[in-house]
C-alpha cells in the first residue's frame, strides 16, 4: 500500500489518466473490506478459509500478470529465503484482517487498519533517526487520540477483540510495505510473497481444524467474494497501484490513502446497511488529520536541517 515511489514521480499537478489509476486503486483497497465484510457478515465463509482463497487467487493473478509482461530477471529480493519474512508478513495481515472482520464494522475495521499502517510506518521514521518538526508531534498525538476514541467503551464502541485483531494486521502491513520499499520490481516481489503466504493460509485452516475442532465451512457466494477479493481488488488491484506509483510522489502515495477509511465507511452504510456513527466520523477526522499533519510536516535528522 505505502510502497515507495519511483524515482520519476511527478512534481508537479496529477494528469487525468494517473489521477483515474490512482482512483481505481483506492476503489480496489476499500472493496477489499467491503468484500471481507461481506462475505463473514452472514457466515458465508470461516475467516481462514477466506485468507487461503484469497491468497491464492492473489498468487494465481499475479503469476498471470507476470507471464503476460516482457520476461525480466527475477530480482534478488524475491529469491530464496530474502522473501520469506515478505510472505510471514503478508500471511499475518491477510489472516488478522479476515478474523477482524468478523466483529468490526467495512469502516470501523478499515479506519484503524490504515491508521495502524500509517503509524507502524512513521514510527519506524523515528527509530531510524527521523524526528518530527512541531506539527508533526501534533499530527501523532491527534491521530493516537483518534483511534484511543475510537475503542473507549461505549454503545458505538467496535470490538476490542476484533479492533486488537485489525491493528495486528495493520502493523503486518505497515512491515510489509516497509521491506518492499526498496525492491527493485514490486510485482515480482508481490507474487513471491503471494505464492509463499498461500501455503501459509491453508496451514492455518489445517492447524484449526485438528487442534481447536474449528469447522470450516463455505457457501458458493463467500467463495466468490473471497475470490474477487483475492484476484480482482488485491491482484489486479495492486498492478493498478503499482502503475500509479511510478508518477507518485511518496507524499502523495501515502496521502492518497487516507482516502481508502472514508470510501470504505460510505460503502459500508450504502451496500451492507452499517452504520455511520458520530463516533466514527470523529474518530475518522482526528486520525486521518493527524496523519495529514505528519505527512504534510517537515522531518528532521539528528544534527541536521529539516528536509
Amino acid at each position: 500500500m505505502a510502497e515507495r515511489a519511483a524515482g520519476g514521480a511527478e512534481s508537479g499537478g496529477i494528469s487525468w489518466p494517473l489521477a483515474g489509476l490512482t482512483a481505481l486503486a483506492m476503489l480496489a483497497f476499500a472493496a477489499n473490506s467491503l468484500l471481507c465484510r461481506l462475505a463473514l457478515q452472514q457466515g458465508r465463509i470461516d475467516p481462514a478459509s477466506f485468507s487461503a482463497i484469497r491468497l491464492a487467487a492473489g498468487a494465481l493473478t499475479l503469476a498471470a500478470v507476470m507471464r503476460g509482461r516482457r520476461a525480466v530477471p527475477a530480482p534478488a529480493s524475491t529469491a530464496g529465503g530474502a522473501a520469506w519474512p515478505s510472505a510471514l508478513l503478508l500471511f499475518a495481515y491477510a489472516a488478522l484482517f479476515s478474523f477482524a472482520y468478523v466483529s468490526l464494522p467495512a469502516g470501523t475495521g478499515a479506519l484503524i487498519l490504515f491508521g495502524a499502517v500509517q503509524l507502524t510506518m512513521l514510527g519506524a521514521g523515528l527509530l531510524s533517526g527521523e524526528r518530527f518538526a512541531p506539527g508533526g508531534w501534533l499530527g501523532m498525538a491527534l491521530a493516537l487520540a483518534g483511534l484511543a476514541a475510537l475503542l473507549l467503551p461505549g454503545a458505538a464502541a467496535p470490538s476490542l477483540y476484533g479492533a486488537a485483531l485489525m491493528a495486528g494486521a495493520g502493523a503486518a502491513w505497515g512491515g510489509y510495505s516497509l521491506r518492499g520499499r526498496g525492491a527493485p520490481d514490486p510485482l515480482a516481489a508481490t507474487r513471491a510473497s503471494f505464492v509463499r503466504a498461500a501455503p501459509l493460509a491453508l496451514l492455518l485452516e489445517l492447524l484449526l481444524v485438528l487442534r481447536f475442532a474449528t469447522r470450516v465451512h463455505a457457501d458458493a457466494g463467500g467463495v466468490g467474494l473471497a475470490l474477487a477479493s483475492g484476484a480482482l481488488t488485491s491482484g489486479l488491484g495492486y498492478v493498478v497501484w503499482y502503475a500509479a506509483l511510478r508518477r507518485l510522489s511518496a507524499l502523495r502515495a501515502a496521502v492518497v490513502q487516507l482516502s481508502v477509511p472514508l470510501l470504505a465507511a460510505g460503502g459500508g452504510v450504502l451496500l451492507l446497511g452499517e452504520a455511520f456513527t458520530a463516533r466514527l466520523a470523529l474518530a475518522a477526522l482526528a486520525i486521518l488529520g493527524g496523519i495529514g499533519l505528519v505527512l504534510g510536516s517537515r522531518t528532521v535528522k539528528p544534527g541536521k536541517q529539516g528536509r
